[in-house]
């Protein structure tokens, strides 16, 4: 019998506090201010080593990442607002309900867009690009994929002037994530 995993509780909300299945309202998880874009804390110190999900809310021009690829697949659901996909060097624009699918090796990144803000539902393997430690904590392989050039990226501040596989010199632009509560009005119907 799979246990339900703990919900432990911080200043800015909760978070999966162990392994196990658990139900957490995104309205009461804690959050990050990434610098650009704010993000839900899904993960926690859950057990997520088979798929990675995200929930992601973005201003206009705000990027959801740098343009990469990675050696695992991603997909994205535009669940509200507006936001612009920049996929293999080309700009699609995305609206509510819009999926975006990534086969392994894609070049991709989303931009917020339109009069307000957007927000983006991301689900993605971790087969090949991430392991687990000795010590249970989940690392990055050095093949995982990289951040690449890209003019429309660049165009629209999410992407890198050099090619690089490390996050730190991809974001060295970008204030460390910090932790936080939910907004009121991020996410559809909120009444807190």
């Amino acid at each position: 019998m799979v246990p339900e995993a703990p919900l432990k509780q911080t200043e800015q909300g909760l978070f999966a506090g162990g392994k196990g299945w658990f139900v957490l309202n995104m309205r009461e998880a804690r959050w990050w201010d990434r610098g650009h874009g704010f993000e839900a804390g899904l993960s926690g110190q859950g057990d997520f080593p088979q798929v990675g999900i995200g929930l992601t809310v973005l201003a206009p021009g705000e990027a959801m990442a740098m343009y990469h690829w990675e050696t695992d697949q991603e997909d994205f659901l535009v669940l509200s607002g507006e936001a612009l996909l920049i996929i293999e060097g080309e700009e699609r624009p995305l609206r509510q309900w819009d999926v975006v699918h990534c086969p392994p090796g894609t070049k991709h990144v989303i931009v917020g867009a339109g009069d307000g803000p957007s927000v983006v539902f991301a689900a993605g393997a971790r087969e090949n690009h991430t392991y687990i430690t000795a010590d249970g904590t989940m690392e990055g392989k050095d093949d995982w994929g990289a951040y690449t050039v890209d003019e429309a990226a660049l165009r629209h501040g999410a992407g890198v002037e050099v090619e690089t596989t490390d996050a730190d010199e991809a974001y060295a632009g970008f204030p460390a994530p910090e932790p936080m509560r939910y907004r009121e009005g991020w996410l559809s119907g909120s009444h807190r």
